[in-house]
């Protein structure tokens, strides 16, 4: 096996991992003490805000209630004014007690029941947000929160056994570029964020030392950082390497330094757009990440109106997959543990339509003819299978039990979840009867 090196000519030589392209579908899992408030306004996304109405507005509004510990300290903030009017002077450090506390009600199997229904194939855990709090029993605790900020309990393990347990990969998520236990609070717009990463030996030592440790308990296949790093590409490259060395298949996401690798002066195996961020890199891989509503972690006000609908959550992941990328779909846990209910849902309901039609998804690459569609408007997704059939990905119910798609690949056609051949007359397909209204049906061309 080759050896890296701790420089960026070295690990970029790093071979592609084959199994991240072919996973496509992959579960995100925010979980931390701001589930106790779970609190934050009902905004549209961070981006969308950022381009209305600017980034202070959309950084003091954020909708991700993982950041209630930073929306707090924005004076005139939703966060801080539902925080004086709820809880008054009281600190977050009592937010953090109580979770470690709800946490111990947690059923760690009921994940691996839940994970198993999804069919998706590797989860994010999450470590560590910006507050600081572990979700894991750390030797390195944190220098000025000790134990109170540290898990008793190994959230962290438990929830990537359960993962294994239903036979998914393993990736942990760590935010590096932001601890706000060693920085301060406050940051309100995209380069006040990037430029709050600590530069500080001392919180690099305890980040890489935490890194470390968790390789070295959890053998993750992936590692999920977030923000940035201290010193960037090149103060990560070393830890990077050694990732590599230890995890043959392992890979990195771009988050150690996002502009240096969309400079092409840092690595990562993949970049992660996220909600409506457009984030792309022609020729490069790339993972789409978004809560199933507003917000990562858990928002008490959101339902199922805040929610995207599973049909729109299937849509994403055939347009990602076909496009050549993963979709990480966030779940947010309440703190004890417990999934909310409409997010369960959308995650069956998502289960149950790769039940079917998996072969279209997993382990597929984009067609060469990518994007067709139907007489009647609706967009076709095209992928090739690793049986090396194409499938096409109606996106919407047909409204007729003949469909007709020009330029559909020549061949012999079935709809997967049904066993007979469909009678094809050129661009034409006659579906079954009982398929004729069914959302997003899926052509297999032999």
């Amino acid at each position: 096996m080759e050896e890296f090196i701790g420089t960026f000519d070295s690990v970029r030589q790093r071979p592609h991992s084959q199994w991240f392209d072919d996973a496509k579908f992959g579960i995100f899992i925010h979980w931390y003490p701001s589930s106790v408030p779970a609190f934050a306004p009902l905004a549209e996304d961070l981006f969308v805000q950022t381009q209305k109405y600017g980034e202070k507005t959309a950084f003091a509004e954020s909708p991700y209630a993982e950041w209630y510990v930073n929306s707090l300290a924005i004076e005139g903030s939703s966060v801080q004014k539902h925080h004086d009017q709820v809880y008054g002077d009281k600190p977050y450090d009592d937010f953090v007690t109580e979770f470690f506390n709800s946490t111990a009600q947690w059923q760690s199997h009921e994940w691996a029941s839940t994970l198993r229904q999804t069919r998706a194939k590797y989860i994010v855990m999450g470590t560590k947000h910006i507050d600081g709090a572990l979700m894991w029993p750390s030797r390195i605790e944190n220098p000025y929160k000790g134990r109170a900020y540290t898990s008793s309990r190994d959230l962290v393990g438990e929830a990537t056994a359960a993962a294994r347990s239903v036979g998914m990969r393993i990736g942990l998520y760590y935010c590096g570029g932001l601890d706000l236990t060693f920085q301060g609070l406050g940051f309100n717009g995209w380069l006040s964020m990037l430029m709050a990463t600590p530069q500080s030996s001392q919180y690099k030592d305890y980040a890489t030392a935490h890194y470390r440790e968790l390789i070295e308990r959890y053998s993750p296949d992936l590692l999920w950082n977030d923000v940035g790093w201290p010193g960037g590409g090149d103060g990560a490259a070393q830890l990077i390497a050694d990732f590599y060395n230890a995890r043959p298949e392992g890979i990195v996401n771009d988050r150690f330094d996002m502009i240096g690798v969309a400079q092409g002066t840092a690595h990562s195996d993949f970049i992660t757009p996220e909600y409506s961020s457009g984030l792309t890199v022609p020729g490069k891989k790339f993972e789409v990440c978004r809560g199933i509503g507003t917000s990562f972690g858990y928002n008490q006000l959101e339902d199922d109106s805040t929610y995207a609908t599973s049909e729109e959550l299937i849509h994403l992941l055939i347009n990602t997959v076909a496009d050549g990328g993963n979709l990480l779909l966030n779940i947010g846990p309440m703190p004890n543990g417990d999934i909310p209910t409409l997010q369960q849902q959308r995650l069956t309901d998502i289960g149950n339509w790769l039940t079917t039609n998996g072969d279209a998804i997993f382990g597929s690459r984009p067609h060469h003819t990518p994007t067709l569609r139907t007489d009647d408007g609706l967009v076709v997704r095209c992928t090739m299978g690793v049986d090396q059939c194409a499938y096409a990905i109606v996106l919407g119910q047909p409204s007729s039990a003949v469909i007709t798609i020009e330029e559909l690949p020549r061949g012999n056609v079935h709809v997967l979840g049904y066993a007979l051949e469909l009678e094809r007359n050129g661009a034409s397909i006659t579906l079954p009867a009982h398929m004729m209204h069914a959302s997003f049906p899926v052509l297999r061309v032999e």
